[in-house]
């Protein structure tokens, strides 16, 4: 028995979002264009069962749909859909500028993360690096410095007010008063 081989379905669609979000509530509007992104998608590549749950919409696709909140989502999207078994992955194809700087960070970021190695440090970095690990290391140090001295203070003060209790006695009121009334003769 042969497997068939997958076939790797990409077609770009405008999706019409203003007719579906129109008769919704002001605070599911764009709960609803997510929805109706992917309802659209599950009727144009033909997901079996019309499962909402093997549409997987980009990052960049879904913050686009919430970017002017949940009360105002974008009239239409273009989208590029590629299909892949059963599921079928979405992605933004028009970014606007502010997502166009935040793929290229992610990216950057995975490209990091795939190579596993850590930025060449030029020899003035490490520099100023050594110098502000030196800086904190005193602070770290003067801190502990502080708190000893601190603890020695609070150790003083606890042993005068030991010694104070046991030298002064206090008198009773009763005796105070006695005193008073008979003085004594010595």
């Amino acid at each position: 028995m042969e497997r068939k081989e997958q076939k790797i379905i990409e077609r770009e669609y405008v999706i019409p979002l203003r007719e579906k979000c129109r008769p919704v509530a002001r605070y599911k509007k764009t709960n609803k264009a997510v929805k109706s992104v992917k309802e659209f998608l599950a009727r144009h590549m033909k997901i079996y069962d019309r499962d909402l749950d093997k549409i997987k919409l980009d990052i960049q696709l879904n913050e686009f749909l919430w970017a002017r909140g949940i009360k105002n989502p974008p009239h239409k999207v273009r989208v590029k859909a590629v299909k892949e078994g059963d599921i079928v992955h979405v992605e933004l194809v028009d970014y606007p500028e502010k997502l166009k700087f935040k793929k290229l960070r992610l990216e950057k970021r995975e490209e990091k993360a795939k190579v596993g190695k850590k930025p060449v440090v030029k020899k003035e970095e490490s520099k100023e690096t050594e110098k502000s690990k030196e800086k904190i290391e005193e602070k770290k140090e003067f801190e502990e410095d502080k708190a000893s001295v601190i603890e020695e203070g609070e150790k003083i003060s606890k042993e005068k007010a030991k010694t104070a209790k046991k030298t002064t006695k206090v008198k009773s009121p009763e005796k105070v008063e006695a005193e008073i009334k008979e003085p004594q003769a010595k």
